[in-house]
């Protein structure tokens, strides 16, 4: 009665602190994900999206990318939620650690996607090899970093608390399928906002 009240209540568990490895890694994400936020930003402030092929969906593409930085900032303070020393109020350990298995699982799979994608080019399956620069690898190397930090992020704070085993199947489940929805959904709300033109 006690673990279920704990999991579901604003009462936290018990826990063993993080240790340096853990935190260094909740560190690194955080970092990662505020690095990648601040390209983001980095888009808007160059006006990016104005000019070129898009620029009659700049104020669309501006609206995703916003998004985007949203998600990567919240990645980080996840992260760094993750390893601290006690659970923040308005986040139960259990809403915690289905957060953490759903950015594990949805790195993931963009690191598998990316994987398989490069892989395909390299076997002439599709593609020119040439698309393959350093940013395409930078980037295929950064997913695939990610995808491990925030696996490692996920199992320890689920052997440090004593959450169910359930928030791993919601997590990994619920995180793609979460984020697919958003941005399937969302270009097709802005068209009929008119914000984005249809096609």
């Amino acid at each position: 009665m006690s673990i279920l009240a704990s999991q579901k209540g604003p009462v936290a568990p018990p826990a063993r602190a993080a240790g340096p490895t853990v935190v260094a890694v909740a560190v690194l994400m955080a970092l990662g994900c505020l690095a990648f936020a601040g390209a983001n930003v980095f888009f808007e402030a160059t006006d990016r999206f104005a000019e070129g092929r898009y620029a009659e969906y700049a104020a669309g593409l501006s609206v995703m990318n916003w998004t985007v930085t949203s998600l990567k900032v919240l990645g980080a303070a996840v992260a760094l939620l993750s390893v601290a020393a006690r659970p923040v109020r308005f986040v139960t350990p259990w809403v915690m650690s289905v957060l953490l298995w759903g950015a594990f699982a949805t790195l993931a799979l963009d690191a598998v996607g990316s994987t398989v994608e490069a892989g395909a080019i390299l076997l002439g399956a599709s593609g020119d090899p040439a698309d393959l620069g350093p940013r395409s690898v930078a980037y295929l190397l950064g997913s695939v970093v990610s995808a491990a930090g925030f696996g490692v992020l996920a199992m320890s704070y689920l052997r440090r608390y004593a959450v169910s085993k359930v928030t791993v199947i919601l997590g990994v489940l619920g995180g793609p399928v979460l984020l697919g929805i958003l941005f399937l959904g969302l270009p097709g709300l802005l068209v009929l906002l008119g914000v984005m033109p249809p096609g």
